[in-house]
């Protein structure tokens, strides 16, 4: 199996067409995937959900006992 990949944008008639390398015979079995990426609403659903963190009570409690269990972990090696 061989994977090849082409990133493009959507053109306006919304059709893609695929080159395909000469060496893959013809008739030969491919399959094609679309992958859709909506860079920016995703951006800012992750922007949303980092500033909802900062105010989100479970957050807060997990992030202080995740530094209090490595506390002592982060010391070594310090001493002098």
């Amino acid at each position: 199996m061989e994977a090849l990949k082409q990133i493009m944008r959507t053109p306006k008639n919304h059709e893609l067409t695929i080159k395909v390398p000469q060496y893959v015979q013809e008739d030969e079995l491919v399959e094609v995937i679309l992958i859709i990426k909506k860079k920016k609403d995703e951006f800012k659903r992750k922007i949303a959900e980092l500033k909802q963190a900062a105010t989100d009570s479970l957050f807060l409690e997990d992030l202080k006992h995740v530094t209090e269990d490595f506390g002592a972990i982060d010391l070594e090696g310090w001493e002098k």
